[in-house]
């Protein structure tokens, strides 16, 4: 579900009031048409039901979802045979109580999420009990049934939320739905767990279900706890980064197009998931360095002298020992040296992030206007990449930066620029750099 607001808006009390009478009026004439309820198994999936939703787990992209459906879908399958509506319904119901919610000015969240989930439940429920036993029944074609249901209760939560939008704030439901439909799609896998708890509560009754939901709880709370710990390690790449743009805005700039160019090559040499965040994490802090660089030699307008150059050179050092003093970033100190990242004969069985790292670096750099030279166009920095690939750089990285930025249809460099700055005086259309990679390289090396 979707993180909501502590203070319960006023404008949503009667959209409230009504959702939670016509829920109640419908649990009522489901309970009076089927009276026959298994009063076990409600109290069992009720206090797993708060339970679960007292186990929220907060994304990265801020959608909080919780293992509370898995709970709903396993009283959908416990239910079918007796009180298949009123029981996943009141399952359903309880979902809304949560703790957080129990000051005065939140407690209507409590009635707001219990007729939602309840809504949701019961749309479920109608969807499964629609299909025949010998779809549900089987395994194999119990999984596809669950499909419906579990659309189902998208389609309901997502109309029920995007509908209070409007009502609160006049939000056009395309928007809503736009925001709330991806966030719905989270509890999917928990509808399949949800089944086959279901059917093990049938088969083998209660407590195997408290056996396996537990555990289940508990993994929950490993996986938050390393999402918090994610939460903490991005703040403080991203407080590194803000030191360095408050010291010199284009190099911060830098390392987060470098970061995006770095991974167009992972993805494109089919890398996994952990290893294009360990490549995006090592290209925002390649240059960490850069912090202890004077002002007047990062921006210097003209040629450095050896001992200027000498100077600069040493935040590959710097930028290293940072990050080995960093618990979480010291796996990658060595993706970020200089030593790493050159292409040759020697180097080629080394760490192809490192090599990835200096490909979208010296891109970025040949495409972005510096005190020393204005930005190249994208055509010229692309054939410096590969006249020099093989010799200066990796050739599947140059490969794979040219293939992604073609299919995507960027452009960058020359009349591309998103981010620019203001000189006191022009950059230099030719100069360091504009002749080609080798005369580029100590230029590049700044950059």
């Amino acid at each position: 579900m979707l993180t909501m607001m502590d203070t319960f808006p006023k404008r949503l009390r009667g959209f409230t009031a009504a959702t939670c009478a016509i829920a109640s009026l419908i649990v009522l004439g489901a309970a009076i048409a089927n009276p026959h309820m298994a009063w076990t198994p409600l109290w069992v999936l009720a206090l797993l039901a708060v339970a679960s939703e007292h186990q929220r787990v907060r994304l990265p992209n801020g959608v909080v979802v919780s293992p509370g459906f898995m709970v709903g879908m396993t009283a959908i399958v416990v239910f079918r045979e007796s009180a298949w509506l009123a029981g996943p319904m009141l399952v359903g119901a309880v979902m809304g109580i949560n703790q957080r919610h129990l000051a005065p000015t939140t407690r209507g969240w409590i009635a707001f999420n219990a007729a939602n989930f309840a809504l949701g439940s019961g749309a479920a429920a109608c969807a499964f009990a629609l299909l025949p036993k010998p779809i549900v029944e089987p395994l194999p074609l119990g999984i596809i049934a669950v499909l419906p249901a579990a659309i189902a209760v998208v389609v309901v939560e997502a109309l029920f939320v995007a509908i209070s939008f409007w009502v609160e704030d006049r939000t056009a439901l395309r928007t809503s739905l736009s925001a709330v439909v991806p966030a719905l799609l989270q509890i999917l896998p928990f509808a399949f767990v949800g089944l086959f708890l279901g059917r093990l509560y049938r088969d083998l009754g209660w407590p195997i279900v408290l056996l396996l939901v537990v555990p289940i709880l508990l993994v929950r709370g490993v996986f938050t706890s390393y999402l918090e710990l994610r939460a903490t390690n991005e703040a403080t790449m991203r407080l590194l980064i803000r030191a360095l743009e408050s010291k010199d805005a284009y190099t911060a700039g830098h390392a987060e197009r470098v970061a995006a160019y770095a991974r167009y090559i992972g993805e494109e040499l089919g890398m996994t998931p952990w290893r294009l965040e360990r490549l995006r994490s090592a290209a925002l802090m390649h240059d960490i360095g850069k912090l202890v660089v004077p002002n007047q030699l990062l921006n210097k307008p003209g040629k450095l002298t050896a001992q200027e150059f000498a100077i600069v050179r040493r935040h590959e050092h710097v930028t290293v020992e940072m990050l080995q003093h960093i618990d979480f970033l010291r796996p990658i100190a060595p993706v970020v040296s200089g030593e790493h990242s050159q292409f040759s004969d020697a180097t080629a069985k080394g760490s192809i992030e490192a090599f990835a790292i200096a490909v979208a670096d010296a891109y970025d750099a040949m495409t972005s206007t510096r005190s020393y030279r204005r930005a190249l166009t994208q055509e010229v920095a692309l054939e410096e990449l590969r006249s020099k690939s093989g010799t200066q750089f990796h050739p599947q990285c140059v490969d794979a930066l040219t293939r992604a930025i073609v299919r995507r249809g960027e452009r960058h460099g020359a009349g591309f620029e998103v981010d620019t700055e203001e000189w006191d005086v022009a950059p230099p259309i030719a100069g360091l750099g504009s002749a080609g990679l080798g005369d580029l390289a100590e230029g590049l090396e700044r950059a």
